[in-house]
């Protein structure tokens, strides 16, 4: 009903429709949510393995790797989600000419970030990072901006693709 009183009220007035690109077009895409989700997937793994290793459990060790596994598979769902929209809502044909096979790693991303869900091998961790680093080297040279490796200065400790801001 209300939509038909909106498309009558249109008629009559000619309201201008509105326009935007992806859901809120504020242009601020990083990919360094989808890095320290990524991270965060290892360091739940790492803190599930520490609580394996221990000789016996008892209920709060099993009430701890409850969470731990619930904290693991949002972080993996913040990589999907992180990535996707860059993917969806950043790159266009320009990004698209300048790189080579985004699509494919963005696919990989999405199955990889699947499997730390499923799992808690931290290869699979790992192996998440270098593809969601992968994905942030090409996203700061689309924008023409020049990126260095280093280690994060907090656990798992391994080493993300910043964007060199000085230069």
């Amino acid at each position: 009903m209300i939509y038909n009183v909106v498309k009558k009220m249109d008629n009559f007035i000619n309201f201008q429709t509105a326009q935007a690109h992806c859901d809120i077009p504020c242009k601020i895409y990083d990919p360094l949510l989808a890095q320290i989700a990524a991270l965060s997937c290892v360091r739940m793994m790492d803190l599930i393995k520490d609580i394996e290793a221990k000789a016996k459990l008892k209920v709060a060790d099993y009430a701890e790797i409850s969470r731990l596994v619930r904290e693991k598979e949002l972080a993996s769902s913040e990589v999907k989600d992180a990535i996707r929209i860059i993917w969806g809502d950043y790159f266009k044909t320009p990004q698209f000419e300048q790189v080579d096979d985004v699509h494919g790693l963005t696919h990989s991303i999405m199955r990889q970030a699947s499997k730390c869900k499923q799992s808690i091998n931290r290869d699979d961790g790992l192996k998440l990072v270098l593809l969601v680093n992968e994905f942030a080297d090409i996203f700061w040279m689309t924008k023409g901006v020049p990126t260095y490796v280093a280690s994060c200065p907090y656990p798992p400790s391994l080493s993300l693709v910043y964007p060199n801001l000085k230069s």
